[in-house]
């Protein structure tokens, strides 16, 4: 047992995607269009909130946070993806794979609280309109985003380190696209009780807390909705929050559908695709869900083009 635990593991080897050899270039040109749509639509988020004032409120503070968490939570796996597709050899270092780990379980985390205070923005939005200006102040709306980054690096730091003290044996092949953490700790040689205890203690804190609050903000929302006498207030109602409910519903349906709902059969290619879906699919579409329906959104965007126009004819 000692000398498997001393075996040193200087990398590990990725072994990708379930893709047929003679179709990896054009799953390589597919994966790059939607990593760069995903670049620029959320970059084009971020910037228009910071270049049009209309937008400088607590909802589009929240949308910027949360299009910055998408795109560097589409970089932690893509890069490394395209790179492995064009690659004889699909390795990461030791030290790349721990990061890998980190940054992941970071960004993931940082989109699942964003979400919640979301939540929380269009409940009192609805609910107590009157007194959203005083509730929704500008302290409140940044001490939120803070104790966000705050706490997911409390939780990607301890699942980090408890990670970086297993031993590996002979066998580096991470059957992935990245370094996922559950499939590490089915590789690992040593005992992963601590690992397995901090998944269990924090599963509930960070992954069902969220959504649960979520799932009662709604709830509020919803039965406030119907008091409303008008029926023009209550298609408003909806559509200021179906943007947000439409990515709610894409996050935790991909969640759910890999860690509540398994399967026995073909396990590790359902986990590959559910992957796919919350790694590059969620954050490619979350700019179009909150665009494409959005007033503001398209306003901002004629604004900046026509202000671009008129400074280049000056």
């Amino acid at each position: 047992m000692t000398g498997r635990n001393q075996t040193v593991i200087s990398q590990f080897v990725l072994q990708g995607l379930p893709i047929p050899p003679e179709h990896q270039h054009l799953f390589y040109v597919l994966f790059l269009a939607m990593y760069l749509t995903t670049v620029l639509g959320n970059l084009i988020i971020i910037i228009l909130i910071l270049l049009d004032s209309h937008l400088h409120t607590p909802m589009y503070f929240f949308l910027s946070n949360l299009s910055f968490a998408d795109f560097c939570f589409s970089s932690v796996t893509m890069p490394k993806l395209l790179q492995n597709l064009q690659s004889q050899v699909p390795s990461i270092p030791y030290a790349g794979c721990l990061a890998q780990i980190y940054f992941f379980l970071y960004f993931g985390d940082l989109g699942n609280f964003l979400l919640v205070v979301m939540a929380y923005d269009r409940y009192v939005a609805i609910c107590f309109p009157l007194h959203y200006t005083n509730i929704m102040s500008p302290k409140l709306c940044i001490s939120l985003v803070v104790l966000s980054w705050v706490l997911t690096t409390f939780h990607a730091m301890l699942h980090t380190l408890l990670m970086a003290r297993l031993s590996f044996c002979e066998d580096n092949v991470i059957p992935h696209y990245f370094c996922d953490m559950s499939t590490l700790l089915k590789m690992a040689c040593s005992d992963t009780h601590d690992n397995e205890l901090a998944i269990f203690i924090l599963g509930g804190p960070i992954v069902v807390l969220p959504f649960l609050l979520i799932i009662v903000s709604y709830a509020r929302i919803v039965s406030s909705i119907f008091k409303v006498p008008s029926s023009q207030g209550i298609r408003k109602a909806f559509s200021t929050c179906g943007s947000h409910l439409s990515v709610v519903s894409l996050f935790y349906g991909t969640v759910i559908g890999l860690y509540l709902c398994p399967s026995a059969n073909n396990s590790t290619v359902k986990e590959t695709v559910m992957s796919l879906m919350y790694t590059v699919v969620t954050p490619m579409l979350n700019p179009f869900i909150y665009s494409l329906r959005n007033r503001d959104m398209k306003g901002a965007l004629e604004r900046v083009i026509f202000k671009k126009q008129i400074t280049s004819f000056l």
